[in-house]
């Protein structure tokens, strides 16, 4: 229990109903904003979503028992009940700096990391736990995958969840002895306030792109562009790349010191001599760092050469990323170089081992813009053949069917067109959609729809120098049909392969 003064002191209300000065020293039994978990004398918060607003439960909270009801607009509730009703300008904001004081501040005892972008989150954050962790440090991981906290993995529904439910991770986190955590932290989150509460030691963007557009997200680019400068008022050392062409839009109006990093000549933090290396089934890149001392505002300077396991010109700007926060940790440049060699995403670009003679990958593009960069990305290789096995979700937009399948027909040299989610859909209706894409290329492609089997024949045809990439599932271990969720993890299916025909190789 939690006396309310306690959990009000650094949020401003006014009492619509009841005294709030009389009220201050009653013990609350328990933060709510699910009108499911209502409870006696507890503190409800009555938030507003997409198919349900919580001001409509406001009298059942009454009824069963709530002694604070926190509002941004009146609501009805039974005349002779002695609730206290608190209005603040938004219930999102008041619920985040509320679990903070529930939870007794948990952020206030890590260092903490937030990375918001249109692309590179979620590898971001895996190598900048992985480099802090080389070096010493015990990190815990908030985002699109999951959440971890010292040995427990957590899946995660919200690239960055409610703000109750992240200020419970953090305060996990401290129990569990880390001393840090690195988040990602969409530009949904920042709009409906989930990561207000506290404020970032580091808040890192690292690109933009026209994304998240339409109902129930953003209603315009510049309104994406708003949310995610949110940040950069939210954290006491901005990082950005400088090379994005809307840096400056997206920091407009911080409140932090900045840095930036990128491989243009402006940047404190640069990557030069990029090579691109492609060697016994693994693609990657290597390249020099450098920052002098007075190149930034702190930390140290750096003059080192790195190499990523990861391909592409993105990869080296996911590693930038973390090379740039971690040089505030005074990271050793040869924990910086092992940690980054070392460094593994599940579903970002995975390579699997399966042969010498070619690469597979496994990647997580499920649309267009992102199969074209994934796919324009290992074209910059020397390669054999470039093939790509996918196939689209069911109950989705069909759009989405006919570009990745024109994006994929222009750009591989093989398409392999199998099931991903067919959901309530037949999945050869799905595909013959994504070949109706396809048909306005030049592309080869075939069809396989049970996804083992399709994968199973890009290994036995791969040829020496192919790199065959498995785009869509990436880091899901599932297959939705028919309202079931079907175990299926692609890692699973390839060592499965591999045994069938007596091969034995570790990814």
């Amino acid at each position: 229990m939690t006396k309310l003064r306690t959990l009000l002191e650094n949020l401003e209300v006014t009492a619509l109903r009841g005294s709030l000065e009389t009220a201050l020293d009653q013990e609350i039994t328990a933060l709510v904003y699910d009108s499911r978990k209502i409870t006696k004398d507890c503190l409800f918060v009555c938030i507003e979503g997409a198919n349900f607003d919580g001001h409509d439960a406001a009298a059942q909270a009454v009824s069963q028992g709530a002694a604070v009801l926190v509002v941004q607009k009146p609501v009805e509730v039974p005349q002779d009940s002695e609730v206290l009703i608190l209005q603040a300008e938004s219930t999102r904001y008041a619920l985040a700096f509320l679990s903070a004081a529930w939870f007794g501040h948990p952020a206030s005892k890590l260092t903490t990391i937030g990375i918001t972008g249109t692309k590179g989150k979620t590898t971001s954050t895996y190598l900048v736990k992985s480099i802090l962790e080389n070096a010493g440090r015990k990190v815990g991981l908030v985002g699109t995958i999951e959440v971890i906290i010292g040995d427990t993995h957590i899946h995660a529904e919200n690239t960055t969840p409610e703000s109750y439910v992240l200020q419970s991770y953090l305060s996990r986190m401290v129990e569990e002895g880390c001393d840090t955590v690195v988040m990602e932290v969409s530009s949904q989150a920042l709009m409906q306030h989930r990561s207000q509460g506290f404020v970032f030691d580091f808040g890192i963007f690292t690109n933009i792109e026209p994304d998240h557009i339409g109902p129930n997200e953003h209603a315009s680019f510049e309104e994406y562009l708003h949310c995610k400068g949110l940040l950069f008022q939210q954290c006491r050392v901005g990082i950005v790349n400088g090379d994005d062409a809307h840096w400056r839009q997206v920091t407009e109006g911080r409140t932090c010191r900045l840095e930036t990093y990128g491989l243009g000549e402006g940047c404190d933090i640069r990557a030069t001599g990029l090579k691109l290396t492609n060697g016994n089934g693994k693609l990657g890149a290597a390249f020099h760092v450098s920052c002098g001392a007075d190149g930034a505002e702190s930390g140290e300077a750096m003059d080192f050469d790195a190499q990523i396991d990861m391909p592409g010109r993105f990869s080296v700007y996911n590693a930038l990323t973390a090379i740039a926060i971690c040089r505030h940790f005074r990271v050793s440049v040869p924990d910086m170089q092992k940690a980054l060699l070392s460094a593994k995403v599940k579903g970002r670009i995975e390579p699997v081992k399966v042969s010498d003679e070619f690469t597979l990958l496994i990647d997580y593009a499920h649309n267009a813009m992102a199969l074209e960069s994934l796919l324009t990305t290992l074209k910059e290789y020397g390669h054999g053949r470039l093939v790509c096995v996918f196939g689209c979700g069911g109950n989705r937009s069909r759009l989405r069917r006919f570009e990745m399948g024109e994006v994929s027909g222009r750009l591989a040299d093989l398409t392999v067109i199998t099931s991903d989610n067919p959901r309530f859909e037949e999945p050869q209706a799905i595909i013959d959609d994504i070949v109706n894409g396809i048909q306005k290329t030049d592309g080869k492609h075939i069809e396989i729809c049970d996804r083992k089997e399709a994968i199973a024949w890009a290994i036995d045809h791969g040829q020496p120098g192919d790199i065959i990439v498995l785009a869509g599932k990436g880091h899901e271990d599932y297959q939705e049909i028919r309202g079931v969720k079907h175990p299926m993890d692609e890692r699973e299916l390839i060592a499965d392969i591999l045994k069938e025909r007596g091969i034995s190789f570790s990814s």
